[in-house]
């Protein structure tokens, strides 16, 4: 799939040129994929994460020779309204990308009240911090996306993952509402990635092989038996579709939650 970062990428080169993009949890998976299309489309990306290391690394491989690093704790709200603050006297953003690594898997009920708080630190209240302060801007600029990746959980729960179905459907409810709420020219919009070929869906892999006994093979078999395309999807993929949300021709897609799921959902 890295062929549609070259002669099969699908958005016509530099579409996005003069537009600065914020890419939360850049450094893995979906966000990394992500910051890669962004790039290829032309805009200058800010990518985001606690890894230093691998944001240099990420930088390297970018499309253009202007982005930046940005070292970023998003469970730290405070310190995070500090960076961002500090970061719009640099330049303008347009376009917000709002990601983060999801909380551990398990039955709701063996979670207590304190396993919620850095989870929901770093995706709702992350989340709401940064729109908050970049709106004005993307309002005085005339311009601005926001896109959420969540989950499928948003529509249909999944099985032993109460904690993430639970922040999940908090971050569509938030979504839906500011989508009401937002000047014309500022779009929200969510992601519902699917079975991902990510760390993250590994480790939940890993995790249901040890509650189960089930094979890790045998928990990714019964997986890829649920989805049509019957294969994991590409992360490039997904940020396909989040780069289409951001482009100046998506500003009627406004308070939806595509799914990028290769078919797996049953609801309509």
């Amino acid at each position: 799939m890295e062929k549609l970062l070259d002669t099969e990428f699908p958005y016509a080169d530099n579409i996005l040129k003069g537009k600065t993009a914020l890419v939360c949890g850049a450094s893995k998976g979906i966000g990394r994929a992500t910051a890669l299309m962004l790039a290829r489309a032309g805009a200058q990306v800010i990518i985001c994460a606690r890894s230093n290391d691998e944001l240099e690394i990420l930088s390297k491989e970018m499309h253009g020779d202007n982005h930046i690093t940005l070292n970023l704790d998003l469970e730290n709200i405070s310190l995070l309204e500090t960076k961002i603050n500090d970061l719009i006297k640099q330049q303008p953003i347009h376009i917000l990308v709002n990601n983060s690594g999801g909380p551990p898997g398990g039955p709701l009920l063996s979670n207590t009240v304190e396993d919620f708080e850095g989870p929901f630190k770093r995706h709702l209240y992350a989340a709401h911090t940064i729109t908050r302060i970049l709106t004005p801007i993307m309002e005085k600029e005339g311009y601005g996306r926001i896109v959420n990746i969540i989950s499928t959980s948003v529509r249909e729960p999944i099985d032993n993952i109460g904690l993430s179905n639970t922040l999940r459907g908090a971050m569509g409810s938030w979504s839906k509402s500011l989508s009401r709420e937002l000047k014309p020219c500022i779009t929200i919009n969510n992601i519902l990635p699917g079975f991902t070929d990510t760390d993250r869906l590994g480790s939940l892999a890993k995790s249901i092989s040890t509650r189960t006994g089930d094979s890790i093979e045998d928990v990714q078999d019964k997986w890829m038996n649920s989805v049509p395309i019957q294969r994991l999807i590409d992360p490039f993929e997904t940020g396909a579709a989040v780069t289409w949300l951001c482009l100046p021709s998506s500003g009627a897609i406004r308070g939806i939650s595509l799914a990028v799921d290769g078919g797996r959902m049953r609801s309509i």
